[in-house]
C-alpha cells in the first residue's frame, strides 16, 4: 500500500486552481450544514494542534470551533506556557506534536519557522499566520467574495496600505486565480520583490495614489498600519500612511457594488473610516465568519482530499 503524501497549506500557492474550486465549494456546503443545524463529523476522533506564538482571537476561534463542529478535538498551546518557549529546536517539537494529534495550524513570526516544523512534521501543518503570509485569511475573503459576487476570476481587486502579509498573499491569489491586484502603498513601505514571484507581475500593478488603485474595483480591502511585531513603528506609521485611509471618496471611484474588507481588528480613523467599515459596502463581518468555514474545508480537505457528499 502506498503512503499518503502529506499536504501542507503554508503559502496561498500551495493549492492549484482545482483545489481552490474545490475548497470554496466545500466551505459553502459546510456554512450550508452549519446554518441548517446539520450535525455533519467527518472528523470524528480527529485532533488539531494550534500553536500561538502570535496573539489571536479570530484565528483561534475559527480553528477551535471548525475542528469541533467536524466532530474533531482541539488543543491549545502557547510559546509562553510549553517548552515551545524555552527554546526546543523546531524540528524536535515538530517530530513530537505530529506524532500525537492528526493535524497542526500553527501562528508565528517567520516563515521559515512554519517551513522548518513542516518539514519535520508527520501529519498536514497550515498556515495561521506569519509575518510574510496569511493565507488562511485571503482564502475566507476570496470565499466572501465568491458567495456574494460570484467567482473572483476576472475581477478587481484594490490594496490600500502597507505591504505586509495580506498582500503578498493577495498577490499569489491573483496569479492562481486569475483576478487583477491594483495596490497602493506610502513611499518607505513598498513591496519587497524577494517575496514577489516575476511570473505574477502581470496580474498586480502599483499605484502611487491610492484613489487611483481604487478606480473601478469590485472589491477594496485593507488592514492594520501597524502588524504585530511592528508596534515600536506605531507613530512613524501613523504619519506615513495619512493619505491611506479607505474613506468614501476612495469607495466612490470603486464599482457601485463594489465590497469593503477589513481583516480585523480596525481602527477606525485611521487605515478606513467609520462610515466605510460600518456602512452598506462593507462585509467585514461576514468575512470574519468565513475564517469559520474555509478552514472546516481545509482541514477535511487536508485529511480525507476530495469528497463527493
Amino acid at each position: 500500500m502506498t503512503e499518503k503524501k502529506i499536504r501542507h497549506y503554508l503559502q496561498f500557492k500551495d493549492f492549484s486552481l482545482d483545489d481552490y474550486d474545490y475548497v470554496l465549494e466545500r466551505a459553502r456546503i459546510l456554512k450550508r450544514k452549519f446554518k441548517s443545524y446539520e450535525t455533519y463529523h467527518p472528523l470524528h476522533d480527529r485532533t488539531l494542534a494550534m500553536i500561538f506564538e502570535k496573539n489571536s482571537t479570530r484565528t483561534r476561534l475559527s480553528f477551535e470551533a471548525g475542528i469541533f463542529q467536524l466532530g474533531g478535538h482541539a488543543v491549545f498551546l502557547s510559546t509562553r506556557d510549553t517548552q515551545f518557549g524555552r527554546g526546543e529546536p523546531i524540528e524536535d517539537a515538530a517530530q513530537v506534536v505530529s506524532r500525537m494529534v492528526d493535524i497542526i495550524m500553527i501562528r508565528t513570526f517567520g516563515q521559515h519557522i512554519i517551513q522548518r516544523f513542516a518539514e519535520n512534521s508527520r501529519v498536514p501543518v497550515i498556515n495561521g499566520l506569519t509575518n510574510e503570509y496569511h493565507p488562511c485569511q485571503v482564502l475566507a475573503d476570496v470565499f466572501t467574495c465568491y458567495e456574494l459576487r460570484g467567482p473572483i476570476t476576472e475581477k478587481t481587486v484594490a490594496w490600500v496600505g502597507d505591504a505586509n502579509n495580506m498582500l503578498y498573499t493577495w498577490i499569489e491569489a491573483a496569479q492562481i486565480l486569475g483576478f487583477k491586484l491594483r495596490l497602493s502603498t506610502p513611499p518607505g513601505y513598498t513591496l519587497d520583490h524577494s517575496l514577489v514571484s516575476p511570473d505574477s507581475a502581470p496580474f498586480y500593478e502599483e499605484f502611487a495614489d491610492p484613489n487611483d488603485a481604487c478606480t473601478g474595483a469590485d472589491l477594496v480591502t485593507t488592514d492594520v498600519w501597524t502588524s504585530m511585531g511592528f508596534e515600536a513603528e506605531n507613530e512613524v506609521r501613523k504619519k506615513a500612511f495619512a493619505d491611506w485611509c479607505v474613506d468614501s471618496d476612495m469607495m466612490a471611484r470603486a464599482h457601485p457594488d463594489a465590497l469593503f474588507m477589513h481583516c480585523l481588528p480596525a481602527h477606525r480613523g485611521e487605515e478606513v473610516s467609520a462610515d466605510v467599515i460600518d456602512g452598506p459596502q462593507s462585509v467585514v463581518w461576514d468575512e470574519a465568519e468565513n475564517k469559520l468555514h474555509v478552514q472546516k474545508a481545509l482541514m477535511e480537505y487536508l485529511l480525507l482530499g476530495k469528497l463527493n457528499h
